[in-house]
């Protein structure tokens, strides 16, 4: 049992295995200036969740324009003319650019369809939950593409 025990541990420490998400190499994450256009919130917890530093002092640094877009679509309404359902669809466009070249262009898109509430309250709530889980997604796409 001893043998099977330390030949498990030998192959798991030796095979080099590290997360995905482990960022080793913090100055990808760090830009010379970042731009933001479109919806501040969502552009604000991007930055915060990613991690992303500004450092102007340094010139060599990229530069970053971060740009966002939530559209809430009504997809389908009764006889009454009601709303039943919605999408929540977020595009976050990434460009990284050095003194006017672009390096590094990127659109990342998540949607997601909904039923209406009866409480509206309750749907906008609901629509802050799907606007944020929507940005996680995103975010852990963004991270995936920075690292690689």
């Amino acid at each position: 049992m001893k043998k099977i025990f330390i030949i498990c541990i030998l192959f798991i420490s030796s095979c080099n295995y590290q997360p995905i998400y482990l960022n080793k190499n913090l100055k990808n994450f760090e830009f010379q200036k970042i731009f933001t256009e479109g919806d501040r919130d969502i552009n604000k917890q991007i930055i915060n969740s990613i991690g992303l530093k500004e450092n102007r002092l340094n010139n060599n640094l990229n530069e970053l324009l971060l740009t966002s877009e939530l559209n809430i679509d009504e997809t389908s309404k009764n006889s009454k003319g009601q709303v039943n359902s919605f999408r929540s669809k977020i595009i976050i466009n990434l460009t990284i650019s050095k003194e006017e070249d672009i390096i590094l262009k990127k659109t990342f898109t998540e949607e997601f369809s909904y039923n209406n509430k009866d409480n509206k309250f309750e749907l906008l709530q609901y629509q802050k939950e799907v606007r944020d889980i929507l940005i996680n997604k995103i975010v852990e796409e963004i991270i995936l593409f920075l690292n690689l």
